[in-house]
């Protein structure tokens, strides 16, 4: 029970995070193409390669790793939304915009993490 405040507290600041993302994007870019979601993903994806860098060189500590990674990343990461999104382009017809959508948050989310690990990783310790 000691771990879930530290997943909650970190959740509930990742998630509000998410949501002003979300409303500044949609406000400046429109309901087009979700760049709100992809750049939470990849944003999310590159901080999670340079914490999992970091943890990994530090030892941090279990409650740290919850808070950061699985609360804070994972209410700040959606690919919940990204298929939920997916799925509204494909049903409106925007067959190539969906399909650049998940090829692009994928191969783009992967390259950011290993792009987050090898920077870490080139820190001196």
């Amino acid at each position: 029970m000691n771990t879930l405040f530290p997943v909650m507290l970190g959740g509930a600041l990742g998630a509000g995070c998410r949501h002003l993302l979300g409303q500044i994007m949609l406000a400046r870019l429109g309901p087009g193409f979700p760049w709100w979601t992809f750049t939470a993903n990849i944003a999310g994806s590159l901080a999670m390669g340079l914490l999992v860098g970091w943890l990994a060189r530090s030892g941090g500590s279990e409650t740290t790793r919850l808070f950061l990674g699985v609360g804070l990343l994972g209410g700040f990461t959606t690919f919940s939304s990204f298929s939920l999104e997916f799925w509204l382009l494909f049903e409106r017809g925007a067959m190539g915009q969906a399909l650049a959508y998940v090829l692009s948050s994928v191969i783009v989310g992967i390259v950011a993490c290993g792009l987050g690990m090898v920077a870490m990783r080139q820190l001196p310790a």
